[in-house]
């Protein structure tokens, strides 16, 4: 290997090791064990305690991505007296006794997803006021735990409307907006279905720290969104023609009832906390970046753009930012977006990093795009990293960057090039993160 070569390869590693490091710094059991502490039966959850001998019944209620994990790490703090419902999208190693599991499906939903919401439900309606709930949500709840607000919706007709809603190419928090109106449990209907206990809530975030109703589709949270920002959505992105005939009559029909807002009394003896979020990872990575060497700018402003144009950007931002320092790096975290037509194999870590790699060709510039999750799409890859010499090394193995963009298919390219990021998945979900590396 050259001099050039080796020196792109160890960039490529530098840019894997920040990532790790910052899914190390940020995982379940460090988030919560900051946040949440439980001595002799009192639990501390940030600025509130719970005195959980004082209470009938204390219920948790996990469901996301990080489903397991979440109830993991707080059995840890709490003990192995705790009861409840897990929902994830993995089979854990090991379930823990006292808790019911499901394996919904993601990103749409599955037979366990509706079993999943329907036991949740029965649960949460036999609590009395003298109960506590505690709800842990994370990332990927809204297809793992399910169940549609009508029941003409049939479990084929939910995943194609969701796979409509995910193809689109709109914005997570849109999406949701849909999902929430659609949904017997989301957009706050599981806190309505807990009342009158007492509820918490805890957070993993993987939603923009300013929506985070949005976050699982905020099944214990006060709506932001209305039915009228739904009727507008579905017209905004051509939806209606792509729904099934039972979830385009609701629309056609007007015909959905509105989620509870603040002062619905579910609410009212309710508290959220988030205990990560995408901030966290940021700021995990930035240690690692400075610790290697590099200069550190964070710059997040391209949340929820097109892929393509948030490559633009990020790319004249480190090309500015190299010319001032030496070396730096770049890190925007949040997700971006990919209008998928007629997909391969990929997501939309790789798509970003496929558009790098053309926009780079020569250029000491590297650029790692990779979900918290551990899974991009429907890949088992949690991203991708390129570099300047990306292109001439899969030219040399015969691979075709352009075709492989064209087709949604950046899995196969980079798993060939050595260069996706397998790590499986993390149990943990903070959107996305991206690093961008330059001398």
């Amino acid at each position: 290997m050259s001099d050039s070569g080796r020196d792109f390869s160890q960039m490529r590693q530098k840019a894997r090791d920040i990532f790790l490091h910052a899914l190390a710094e940020a995982s379940i059991a460090k988030g919560l064990a900051r946040h949440v502490h439980c001595e002799r039966g009192v639990l501390r959850v940030c600025e509130d305690l719970y005195d959980l001998h004082s209470y009938s019944r204390v219920l948790v209620v996990s469901l996301g991505k990080a489903g397991h994990t979440m109830v993991e790490a707080l059995s840890a703090q709490v003990g192995a007296s705790l009861e409840g419902i897990v929902a994830s999208s993995v089979q854990p190693a090991a379930q823990l006794h006292g808790f019911r599991y499901f394996r919904g499906g993601h990103p749409t939903p599955n037979a366990e997803s509706i079993q999943a919401a329907s036991a949740m439900l029965r649960a949460l309606e036999a609590q009395p006021a003298s109960a506590l709930v505690i709800f842990l949500l994370s990332g990927g709840g809204s297809s793992i735990v399910e169940k549609p607000i009508d029941d003409e919706i049939s479990l084929d007709d939910l995943i194609t409307t969701y796979r409509a809603l995910v193809h689109s190419g709109a914005p997570i928090a849109e999406i949701n907006a849909v999902r929430k109106h659609l949904s017997a449990v989301k957009g706050g209907r599981l806190a309505q279905a807990a009342f009158p206990a007492q509820q918490v809530s805890l957070l993993v975030s993987d939603v923009p720290d300013s929506t985070p109703d949005a976050l699982a589709s905020g099944p214990t949270m006060p709506d932001s969104t209305t039915v009228e920002d739904c009727y507008r959505i579905a017209e905004k992105y051509g939806l209606g023609k792509q729904f099934p005939q039972s979830t385009r009559e609701l629309f056609e029909r007007h015909a959905f009832e509105e989620t509870p807002k603040s002062d619905d009394p579910a609410f009212h003896r309710a508290r959220w906390w988030p205990v990560l979020s995408n901030q966290t990872a940021i700021e995990e990575a930035s240690v690692a970046a400075e610790r290697a060497g590099f200069i550190v700018h964070v710059d997040n402003s391209c949340d929820d753009w097109d892929y393509e144009k948030a490559a633009d950007y990020l790319l004249q931002r480190v090309r500015e930012l190299r010319r001032q320092f030496s070396p730096v790096c770049l890190i925007s975290g949040g997700e971006v977006t990919v209008k998928v037509a007629n997909g391969g194999v990929g997501g939309r870590n790789q798509q970003f990093a496929l558009a790098c790699a053309q926009k780079i060709a020569g250029e000491n510039i590297t650029v790692l795009s990779a979900g918290t999750d551990g899974v991009d799409g429907n890949s088992s890859a949690a991203g991708a990293v390129v570099d300047g010499k990306t292109l001439e090394r899969a030219r040399g193995r015969g691979l075709n960057a352009r075709i492989a963009r064209e087709k949604f298919d950046a899995y196969p390219f980079f798993s060939a090039l050595g260069d996706a990021i397998q790590i499986g998945p993390t149990g943990n979900n903070l959107r996305d993160l991206r690093f961008l590396l330059a001398y």
